[in-house]
């Protein structure tokens, strides 16, 4: 299997259909020093994408008949916006930061739906279990119908990628922030690792879509192009992104 990346390619000839700043914002087999990747967006997006958690709690969560992708929002909604993430992703914290609040937003009002899928490559690349105990963790937290809570205090709280920070503990420490997510089934799906089986299908899953690293960001089935990525990144929230694609 090539090693796949969230950041600078480390198999080249994939090179061509990664997303721009993916390949060159950080290293997921190097020790360096990722100041790309852990910039915060500027201070006019970062406000303008502020993740309400009462929006967050409204959320209805689903997974869908493949049994790996999970959507946000009501699933009868037409416009798509899917997520390929892995949990350990310092990138995907980033775009969290500067999409998820607007993501939200959207979908509360019905006009997208957020699709997630959840890769877990970055344990086999910096070694660790992070990434999978993260997947679990989060089909736990679907389960008991906190999954879009739960994934933004994860991204919000994301340990350094290379510190392989999302343990056990760790994870039940951050589900308790998260109002009725804690509990004998949950606790038990997180200690167990009871999704593991859900967890090496999304990997999969990730695999197959041809995406070559995290993240990868499907509007309506089309590539976000890094272009828009950057655009994201420095200052243009994602419902102005979407708006020129005539979403929202």
């Amino acid at each position: 299997m090539p090693v796949r990346t969230a950041g600078r390619a480390v198999a080249v000839a994939a090179a061509a259909t990664l997303l721009t700043l993916c390949v060159t914002a950080c290293g997921a087999l190097t020790t360096s020093s990722n100041s790309a990747a852990s910039a915060s967006p500027s201070s006019s997006a970062a406000s303008a994408t502020a993740v309400d958690p009462a929006v967050l709690a409204a959320l209805p969560a689903r997974l869908e008949a493949d049994g790996t992708t999970i959507t946000v929002g009501d699933p009868a909604v037409k416009n798509v916006i899917h997520v390929y993430e892995d949990p350990r992703c310092p990138i995907c914290k980033r775009f969290e930061a500067a999409a998820a609040g607007q993501l939200a937003t959207l979908a509360k009002a019905g006009k997208i739906k957020i699709q997630y899928t959840l890769a877990s490559f970055l344990d086999q690349n910096l070694h660790g279990n992070g990434s999978k105990k993260a997947a679990n963790a989060l089909r736990a937290a679907l389960e008991q119908g906190k999954f879009p809570s739960y994934h933004a205090v994860l991204y919000e709280n994301q340990p350094e990628e290379t510190v392989d920070g999302f343990n056990d503990a760790s994870l039940l420490k951050l589900a308790g922030t998260v109002g009725g997510l804690r509990g004998t089934a949950f606790d038990t799906a997180v200690k167990t690792q009871k999704y593991g089986d859900f967890v090496t299908k999304s990997e999969q899953a990730f695999v197959t879509s041809g995406a070559s690293g995290t993240p990868t960001v499907k509007i309506n089935g089309k590539l976000l192009e890094s272009a828009d990525f950057q655009k994201l990144f420095e200052s243009t929230t994602f419902a102005a992104l979407l708006k020129a694609k005539g979403i929202g």
